[in-house]
């Protein structure tokens, strides 16, 4: 069983027109997309997070049409800057595609789905893992429609056993924070230096340094959500 991590961008609004309602509230942006599923001829349901006002959310949400039934929370943000959505929608627009991708070539996600960066305006991303037989993932990416922009981030043998934390980590990342662990850097009292694990990366210390603080930045993010890594 193979997995693999991608990152899909299209340009604004056209995924489906939820997606282009969250963009278009001022101050709101959705984090990641916990679940989607079809729960009847052409509706599914959709349960988001989200950074912004929920109460402005609610006002977008009651005014749309695509939105037949909706439930906003501030999430337990003591300062109503993280929210949840669940949402019923009507199938439109390429998620209809994109979820019938997944079901014909029986390949299934690994939640959430989470919103990335891109520096092309008016392009959005979507950074997202699919477990599967490799050749059926490898069919189900032929297959995206052309208004989707496809980015491989990592492919590998699927491991179902958690690594706590460590799900955004890259590669290189990975293998920095794995050499640092195994030469006791994590450890009280630390058991190695910087200059160590440069030593045993045949890089600079200053490139390890600058490592570590990216590690450390992702995996406290990833403590803060409260969702283990992937493989």
């Amino acid at each position: 069983m193979q997995y693999a991590t991608v990152t899909l961008t299209w340009k604004t609004g056209s995924i489906h027109p939820l997606d282009e309602l969250f963009a278009s509230i001022d101050g709101v942006s959705i984090e990641s997309i916990r679940y989607v599923s079809p729960v009847r001829d052409g509706e599914y349901i959709e349960l988001l997070t989200f950074r912004g006002d929920p109460a402005r959310v609610r006002t977008r949400l009651a005014d749309s049409s695509h939105a037949l039934e909706y439930g906003v929370s501030d999430g337990g943000d003591e300062n109503q800057c993280r929210g949840v959505a669940y949402v019923t929608c009507r199938n439109e627009g390429l998620v209809t595609d994109l979820l019938a991708i997944l079901r014909d070539h029986d390949i299934v996600l690994d939640w959430p789905i989470r919103y990335v960066e891109v520096t092309e305006p008016g392009v959005r991303g979507l950074e997202l893992t699919v477990i599967g037989p490799g050749e059926a993932i490898q069919r189900a990416a032929a297959t995206l429609p052309e208004e989707i922009g496809l980015e491989v981030l990592r492919l590998g043998e699927y491991d179902p056993s958690p690594r706590p934390f460590d799900a955004d980590l890259t590669d290189r990342q990975r293998e920095v924070f794995d050499v640092a662990s195994r030469l006791g850097y994590y450890e009280i009292p630390r058991e190695t230096t910087q200059a160590e694990v440069a030593a045993a990366l045949d890089v600079a210390t200053g490139t390890v340094g600058e490592h570590f603080r990216h590690i450390e930045t992702k995996l406290a993010s990833a403590y803060a959500r409260g969702e283990p890594g992937r493989h």
